[in-house]
C-alpha cells in the first residue's frame, strides 16, 4: 500500500476545508495550497458577479490542480490541497492514477455553510453561490473509496485529527 503523500480537504464553501486543511497541513509539516488560488482570472471574475462556474469553466482550473499535485507527488512532497470536489467526475479527475492520494470531504448542511460565508469577509466567491454549490453537489459514497466523508462538527482541529485517524496519516508524517 502506497504511503499517502497528498490529502484534498473537499466539500462546499464554507464546510471548513481551507482552515482544517491548513490545521492539517502544519500538524503534518506538510505544504499547503487552496485551489481558489489556482482558478483562471476568468473564473474569479465570473464568480464575483454572483455567477455561477459551469462544469466547462471548472475543467481548466482542474487541470491546474491535477498539475500541482502531480509535481508535489514527482517530488515525494507531502501536501494537503483545500478543493471544492463537488461532483463524482471532478473527484475521478483528481484522484484518478493517483493511488497516493487521498480526500476527505467535510459534510456541512446549508444553513450552517450559509452562516460561515455570511461571517468570511475578502473572499472572491459570492455567498448567493452557495445554493448553486449545493445543486451541484453530487455527495461522496461508497463506491468511492479513496474518499472518506467526515461532518464539520466541532473545532477545525477536531476535524483534521479526525481525517488523520480516517486515513491513518499517522504513518505519514
Amino acid at each position: 500500500m502506497a504511503v499517502t503523500a497528498l490529502v484534498i480537504v473537499a466539500g462546499v464553501a464554507g464546510s471548513g476545508k481551507t482552515t482544517v486543511g491548513e490545521v492539517l497541513a502544519a500538524w503534518l509539516g506538510w505544504t499547503f495550497a487552496d485551489s481558489d488560488s489556482m482558478h483562471p482570472e476568468t473564473n474569479i471574475a465570473k464568480m464575483s458577479r454572483g455567477v455561477p462556474l459551469t462544469d466547462q469553466d471548472r475543467m481548466p482550473w482542474l487541470r491546474t490542480i491535477a498539475d500541482w499535485m502531480d509535481h508535489r507527488i514527482a517530488n515525494g512532497e507531502g501536501a494537503v490541497l483545500a478543493c471544492s470536489a463537488l461532483k463524482r467526475r471532478y473527484r475521478d479527475e483528481l484522484l484518478a492514477g493517483r493511488p497516493a492520494v487521498r480526500m476527505a470531504f467535510i459534510h456541512v448542511d446549508e444553513v450552517v455553510a450559509a452562516r460561515r460565508l455570511k461571517a468570511r469577509h475578502g473572499h472572491f466567491f459570492d455567498a448567493d453561490l452557495l445554493a448553486s454549490q449545493f445543486a451541484d453537489l453530487e455527495p461522496p459514497g461508497a463506491h468511492e473509496p479513496s474518499v472518506v466523508t467526515v461532518p464539520a462538527r466541532g473545532r477545525p482541529e477536531e476535524i483534521a485529527e479526525q481525517i488523520i485517524t480516517v486515513l491513518a496519516l499517522h504513518g505519514s508524517v
